[in-house]
């Protein structure tokens, strides 16, 4: 997942960094890798400080702008780092990030949602936010059941959303897991 972020940060950095006149270009490249691995330990931070429902809310994609209080949390983080890293202007980073990061969060969902689009699944994103740690994969996991319920994901109506729902989406003729996690998504 991180490499898919940083590479996404480089789409959207170029015209809020690279041709932005108060940056030293020197420092471009070293903004724009601040700014991704800052938005990537954000999103960890939330994973491992437990805050699913706002992860899970995030990873829906429904309020990617500045006035979500997860895309603020994150945007406070990267304008934070990015001041004290390379001494720029509260107003220049401001400007930046408040710019490119719905951009950049609404491009990583858009992947994660994307069928046809095999770089990225939902177990290693989890894996990524949490280190690996199986405790908070599972809360993350139990989390997404809880709220896949609420997006019709429980495809047997047991009031559970797991493996059996799993196994149901694919051996429907329409949509199988694409649509499963189409629905999780909010596609």
């Amino acid at each position: 997942m991180f490499e898919q972020l940083m590479q996404i940060v480089q789409q959207f950095g170029n015209d809020a960094v690279v041709k932005n006149n108060s940056i030293p270009n020197e420092h471009n490249q070293a903004v724009l890798n601040e700014t991704g691995n800052s938005i990537f330990s954000s999103l960890q931070k939330i994973a491992t400080k437990g805050n699913l429902s706002q992860l899970a809310s995030l990873l829906q994609g429904n309020d990617i702008n500045t006035t979500n209080p997860t895309v603020q949390e994150i945007t406070n983080n990267v304008t934070g780092s990015l001041t004290e890293k390379f001494g720029l202007s509260n107003a220049t980073v401001s400007e930046i990030t408040t710019n490119i990061i719905p951009q950049i969060l609404s491009a990583l969902i858009n992947k994660a949602k994307d069928p046809q689009d095999a770089s990225f699944n939902l177990s290693d994103i989890i894996s990524s936010l949490t280190g690996g740690n199986t405790a908070q994969n599972s809360g993350i996991t139990e989390a997404i059941s809880k709220y896949g319920e609420q997006f019709g994901l429980d495809q047997n109506a047991d009031g559970e959303v797991n493996m059996e729902d799993a196994i149901a989406a694919v051996t429907k003729k329409s949509g199988g897991l694409g649509e499963l996690f189409g629905k999780l998504f909010g596609k």
